[in-house]
This record gives C-alpha cells, sequence and structure tokens, in this order.
C-alpha cells in the first residue's frame, strides 16, 4: 500500500507531521515546566518512543548497519545540546524543570536539520529507509538527554530529602 503512494506525497506529508510534532512538543514542553517534575514524567517518553522500534519488523525500514552507527552518532550528538539546556530547580519544596529559552530555537534547528536532510537525503535513500534512519537517530538523542535530566532529578530529589 505505500509503495503505491507517490514518494513526494510521503515526504510532504511526513514533513508536515514532523513539524506538527515538534510544535506539539513545544507546547506540552512550555505547559509541563509550570508544573513540578517527577521520575514518571521523565522516563515515559524514551519508552513510550522505544514502541516505534517494531517498525523494523517489516523490511521497508530496515537500515543497514553503517546508517545505523551515523544515526546513532547524530542522535548522541545532539543531545548533549538537550543535556546542555535542560536544567532543574528547586522551588517550595518541589523540583521543576528550568524554562529554556534555547529549548524552543534548538528544537526548531533540530526540525530544520531534519527536514534538509530528508530532502536531500531522499534522493539516495528510500523513505521507509530514511523514516527509520530518523527513528534511530530521534531515539539515539531522547534516550540519553532523558538519562541525564533523570540523574540530575534524582540529585536533586535527594537534596530536597536530607533539607
Amino acid at each position: 500500500m505505500l509503495s503505491s503512494i507517490p514518494s513526494q506525497y510521503m515526504l510532504v506529508g511526513s514533513t508536515v507531521a514532523v513539524v506538527f510534532m515538534g510544535i506539539m512538543m513545544m507546547i506540552i514542553r512550555s505547559k509541563s515546566a509550570k508544573r513540578p517534575a517527577n521520575a514518571k514524567k521523565i522516563i515515559i517518553p524514551p519508552i513510550a518512543m522505544s514502541t516505534g522500534a517494531l517498525m523494523f519488523c517489516f523490511d521497508y525500514f530496515r537500515v543497514p548497519w553503517p546508517q545505523v552507527l551515523e544515526a546513532v552518532l547524530a542522535g548522541v550528538i545532539f543531545s548533549t545540546v538537550l543535556i546542555a539546556t535542560s536544567k532543574f530547580e528547586i522551588v517550595d519544596d518541589d523540583v521543576f524543570l528550568k524554562p529554556s529559552k534555547a529549548f524552543f530555537f534548538i528544537l526548531i534547528g533540530l526540525l530544520i536539520i531534519r527536514t534538509v536532510a530528508k530532502v536531500y537525503l531522499s534522493g539516495s535513500f528510500h523513505l521507509g529507509e530514511l523514516g527509520g534512519m530518523f527513528w534511530i537517530l530521534a531515539f539515539s538523542m531522547i534516550l540519553p538527554w532523558r538519562i541525564a535530566m533523570l540523574l540530575q532529578y534524582k540529585k536533586l530529589e535527594k537534596k530536597l530529602q536530607h533539607s
């Protein structure tokens, strides 16, 4: 069924979907900064995203090992920027994620890089393989970021319990 849809429509449709998800992420992030953080809120996104790995059960989405390594490396590099801009603070005996103006610019920058790379690479890779590569990149970015956030959160939570 997917192969019957022209690739330019799939490319445009998936790009629109990613931009929409990015906008939703910004809205969710700004709302969540108004409520105290907890371990569950930090852990759930990578766990929920991990279900996307099921796409690799289908040949259409499989990625050769060299591209897997490239996507993981790019994701880890991008995660360092997110880790650097995600800080927690203690406010009234609760731990809050400190709002960062840089986060929105970073997210927009990543969306632009992803879109440009997708358009550029769509001539070299079929759309399913490209989708798999970008999922690997995104997961490789969110996992270290959320682990770093959890460690930082736990450190502040322990500090709160001892005060």
